[in-house]
């Protein structure tokens, strides 16, 4: 696998064991190529030094083969790694436990279950703390599970892959933006000291509608694995691939010249409107390579953004650090929030997933998604679907063997149902990784090395067939179909889609396995009524159908969206209980990507409509009796949440005054009422100048005019003890009239402003 932006995460092994004395010549040229990271050398040197002295010393034996082992498991040559690590085994019993892990894992990447199983349960002997080797034991009892959706799927290798490493696909304005050790003006000038490849560079193709999977069946051919120093032949295997292997490569070009350089680019993610990129990369300042102080060139995370279809201004993300790698960026469906991998101190294993929030370019502080994501092993690729969830690879968690695929409905930044391996053939016995979805999973692309397993990282598109579901609204009474009725979809408890019934009261779904799903039917007039579906046990039917009865009733229907109000998008995994106030019963649903909610409201009663989220203020809206003729209420929550910054937009002074205006008076009067509401609230004001004058006159002229607001506000009843006033200055000028730029005075009383922030809620 020639995948260096992954190995570069994961370097450090410990050989303190072994015996230190005198070597001889052979191999202590091979350590030194071992020590300098230059792995295909190193194995060369190995290779020679175990076959020239069969005399040699025991020890110095033992050294060789250890670090042979492990330089081919770097160079991800599962087959020649397999032989070194029996070897081992067989013939020495003082070895750390790695080994036997090592082993076990070499075994399963070369399709060798039954094997490997017994390798991790020595392991799990010999390392109790590390719940690889039991988890591994049971789970390869029975594989079953790894492929029970597996006949949905189509896999097709995409012609832009080329005879170098091609991984981490990402979607860019109809295309896809790739990573690639290609070297397309045909002669490598640079290569990579581990395995003797080209650097990595990012890449672009414009059109995915030329990459799509075919619809027809599928056929898989054979392929073998090279070798590398000896070993057996691999076994054939199947692939389910559909690509031409002789077909021609489809043009790629350079993503940027600007961002590529003569280091390491990639993997990327891009913002929603796609003008802002994270990208990862070696170590780098003003074009030199940095190091740790152990000598190891890091990764960092770089963030550029694009003006007139260029990309400009590099810079690093606040959390690098030379002495760890931190890469593989993902941004969440909103930009609310960046995935990425590292291997900073007080991780779970290798490296581990983390998310740090992101609001308006700025950065918040990093957080480990914990344990139920991250294991001893090694976490990475991270990847968020449309619909908020988590795909990510993992050689932690029980699969296939290498990197498997692996996905977490996330609720509040939690994989409230735990980790579920995606199954084959996404997965397959090698790396797979840098998956890549739509919000259904229905089509996509992924990374894997399962050609040769040996310096070929190839991109593959997938189409998953539709296990198609009917959902049947009918009336009661009548039994005749229901037209334009709302079906909510719910999986596994949570508010997902909405669908709309046609002319024949029939809504369609396609269904996924191992989920437990609940229907809701929703109809002005009628009384909302729901059934359940699991696809727990599998049908061979190609369609399935579910049937919903509603009965006509007075109820009024209350439905809305919850939103979030510095944003005013939806709010997904957000708790909404209609109470009533008479009999004290309540209804509660947990919002979906859209937000949505329904309820249906007794007439006659009030009721009390809240909506809860970590980190947001509760919001509450008092419903007096409803009455009869009130078919439908229609209400959208807004929430605040910690971190929001909101600009308020008449707050602007005169020039060089900090008084406050009449019209911003009106301004304040709206934050006044936000306080009021929500009495546990407490707000930072944050006062802004324009670039003329002096830094230090600017600092206290905002800090003056922060602290008017703060007076305002306080004159009007609010408890001091809630509000911080800060003045910034000229440090966040929003429209590029900085020092030394010509503009007009409405440009420059634009950067007189207030914003207030949310600093805390209850």
């Amino acid at each position: 696998m020639n995948r260096i932006i992954r190995v570069l995460l994961i370097v450090g092994i410990s050989f303190g064991s072994l015996t230190v004395q005198a070597q001889s010549a052979r191999l202590r040229a091979a350590n030194k190529q071992f020590d300098n990271l230059s792995y295909l050398s190193a194995v060369r040197a190995y290779e020679e030094f175990l076959r020239a002295d069969k005399k040699k010393d025991a020890a110095e034996s033992q050294e060789a083969l250890t670090k042979l082992g492990y330089s081919y498991r770097k160079l991800q040559d599962t087959r020649n790694a397999e032989r070194i690590y029996a070897e081992l085994v067989k013939g020495y019993t003082d070895l750390d436990s790695e080994i036997y892990l090592y082993y076990a894992q070499a075994l399963a990447q070369n399709g060798k279950y039954r094997e490997s199983q017994k390798m991790y349960s020595q392991y799990g002997e010999k390392q109790g703390q590390d719940l690889r080797g039991r988890r591994y034991t049971v789970s390869y009892m029975d594989m079953s599970r790894f492929y029970q959706d597996s006949s949905s799927y189509r896999l097709s290798s995409l012609p832009i892959n080329s005879r170098q490493a091609d991984f981490s696909p990402m979607y860019y304005k109809g295309g896809l933006v790739f990573v690639s050790a290609r070297d397309e003006s045909g002669v490598v000038k640079r290569v990579f000291s581990w395995n003797q490849t080209p650097f990595l560079d990012m890449y672009f193709h414009s059109d995915t509608n030329q990459l799509h999977v075919p619809n027809a069946d599928v056929k898989t051919r054979s392929t073998s694995a090279a070798v590398l120093g000896g070993g057996a032949e691999a076994k054939e295997m199947a692939t389910n691939e559909a690509a031409d292997p002789n077909q021609p490569l489809t043009k790629a070009e350079i993503f940027s010249r600007t961002l590529n350089t003569k280091y390491h680019e990639g993997p990327m993610t891009f913002t929603r409107d796609q003008n802002t990129i994270v990208f990862t990369r070696n170590n780098t300042s003003k074009g030199k390579a940095g190091k740790s102080s152990d000598g190891i060139k890091k990764l960092k995370l770089y963030s550029s953004v694009n003006s007139g279809g260029k990309w400009v201004d590099i810079k690093e993300v606040p959390f690098n650090s030379n002495e760890y790698s931190v890469g593989h960026p993902a941004f969440a469906p909103d930009d609310s929030k960046l995935y990425f991998v590292s291997d900073m101190p007080g991780g779970y294993g290798g490296t581990d997933l983390y998310v740090v929030e992101y609001n308006n370019g700025q950065w918040g502080t990093p957080v480990n998604l914990g344990k139920e994501i991250n294991t001893e092993g090694n976490e990475m690729f991270p990847f968020v679907d449309a619909n908020g969830n988590l795909y990510f690879s993992s050689d932690g968690h029980e699969g296939l063997g290498g990197l498997d695929v692996f996905f977490a409905e996330l609720r509040d930044g939690i994989a409230y149902k735990g980790v579920q391996n995606v199954g084959a053939p996404v997965n397959s016995e090698k790396d797979d990784f840098g998956f890549i979805t739509d919000k259904y999973r229905t089509t996509g692309y992924f990374s894997s090395n399962r050609k040769k397993g040996v310096s070929d990282d190839d991109i593959y598109a997938f189409r998953r067939a539709c296990k198609q579901l009917n959902i049947l609204v009918f009336d009661s009474k009548t039994g005749s179909p229901i037209e334009s009725a709302d079906v909510r979809i719910l999986r596994n408890g949570s508010n997902q889609d909405l669908r709309i019934t046609n002319v024949d009261g029939r809504a369609e779904i396609c269904v996924e396995a191992n989920t437990d799903y609940e229907f809701r039917a929703v109809k002005e007039g009628y009384a909302l009524n729901s059934v359940r579906f699991s696809t727990l046990t599998q049908s061979a039917k190609p369609v399935l159908s579910v049937s919903i009865y509603l009965e006509r009733t007075e109820s009024t229907l209350v439905r809305g969206v919850v939103k979030t109000e510095v944003n005013q998008q939806p709010a997904a995994g957000v708790k909404v209980t209609l109470r009533n106030e008479k009999d004290k019963s309540e209804q509660t649903v947990m919002t979906g990507p859209d937000g949505g909610y329904e309820f249906n409201m007794k007439p006659g009663a009030p009721y009390t409509l809240t909506a809860q989220k970590d980190r947001y203020a509760t919001k509450r809206t008092q419903y007096n009796k409803v009455k009869k003729k009130d078919k439908i209420v229609t209400d959208s929550l807004g929430l605040y949440g910690v971190g929001d910054v909101f600009q308020l937009k008449n707050i602007y002074y005169d020039l060089n005054k900090f008084f406050i205006r009449a019209d911003a008076a009106k301004e304040l009067d709206h934050v006044l009422e936000i306080l009021k509401e929500y009495p546990q609230m407490q707000i930072e004001l944050r006062s802004h100048t324009d670039s003329r004058a002096t830094d230090t006159y600017n600092i206290r002229l905002s800090e003056n005019r922060a602290r008017a607001a703060l007076d305002y506000l306080v004159s009007r009843g609010v408890n001091a003890k809630r509000l911080v006033a800060r003045g910034y200055g000229e440090s966040e000028i929003v429209n590029g009239c900085i020092d030394g730029v010509n503009c007009s005075e409405d440009d420059h009383q634009q950067n007189r402003r207030t914003e207030f922030k949310i600093l805390a809620v209850q």
